[in-house]
């Protein structure tokens, strides 16, 4: 991940906020901003406060019971301030019901899968970066950091969460967490460090042309003879595209598909 000391940086979801302090110790950007959608009570009793104390006597802004798809939670938020805003490794906390996986899911008649949930997320990620907390006069630029496995690839994060926007996808970067060290990729919903499985950094931006771009990749995946969604390819012949199309690993990602079609209608 390239970060430019110039930038000033939002965080959102960090967490133990042990990637925003590392950030900050390592990098120091002209100005940052953290985020976590826990209470301070609960950062103290899943994790501890000392990242939080440490970033509070820097003089780092940061901002407790978070919600990046919930205007109402951004009180005390200067927005169109930012340069670049940060997603480290979102995941929805898990169901505490299956009233509340109900509530969320649909029934039998609509469901909606985790997949279509996550990648609400994502959407309303971008969509608020770049409406809410983004300066147009800035570098303009979101990234999310994803792992590259199941099921988080699934997300397809490069082509479904900018269809009728006006985000485009620029690329991505290889995430090197030894490069912020002290940084512990955190479990959602407990005081975990979740194992360091590879991770990429997606970035998006309204800019056609942006600092990043000498540094961003394009996998093969998404050029022609390949299925961009399934990561597959090339596929040259007619008998190629015939047995990936009739394979489980396809029919699963066009139902993924088709579910997000029709809830971003």
């Amino acid at each position: 991940m390239y970060i430019n000391p110039a930038w000033r940086i939002l965080t959102i979801g960090d967490g133990d906020l042990s990637f925003s302090y590392s950030l900050l110790k390592h990098y120091q950007p002209a100005a940052l901003t953290a985020t976590i959608f826990d209470d301070y009570a609960s950062l103290a009793d899943k994790y501890s406060e000392d990242h939080y104390q440490q970033l509070l006597a820097q003089g780092c802004d940061v901002l407790t019971s978070f919600d990046v798809t919930n205007s109402q939670t951004w009180e005390g938020l200067n927005k169109h301030q930012f340069d670049v805003v940060i997603f480290q490794f979102p995941l929805l906390p898990a169901f505490n019901s299956v009233e509340e996986f109900n509530q969320q899911c649909g029934n039998k008649l609509k469901s909606v899968s985790l997949n279509t949930l996550h990648r609400r997320l994502l959407r309303d990620y971008l969509l608020n970066c770049f409406n809410e907390f983004l300066d147009q006069k800035g570098a303009q630029l979101a990234l999310i950091t994803s792992k590259d496995v199941k099921p988080y690839r699934q997300w397809n994060i490069e082509q479904a969460l900018t269809l009728k926007t006006n985000i485009n996808y620029i690329g991505s970067m290889p995430f090197e967490i030894e490069k912020f060290p002290g940084y512990k990729i955190r479990n959602v919903d407990r005081d975990k460090h979740v194992k360091d499985t590879q991770g990429i950094t997606y970035a998006f931006s309204r800019k056609i042309t942006t600092e990043l771009d000498a540094l961003l990749l394009k996998p093969e995946y998404l050029k022609a003879h390949y299925c961009g969604a399934c990561r597959v390819g090339p596929l040259h012949s007619e008998q190629d595209k015939l047995n990936h199309i009739g394979s489980k690993r396809h029919q699963q990602m066009q139902i993924f598909e088709q579910q997000w079609l029709e809830d971003i209608k």
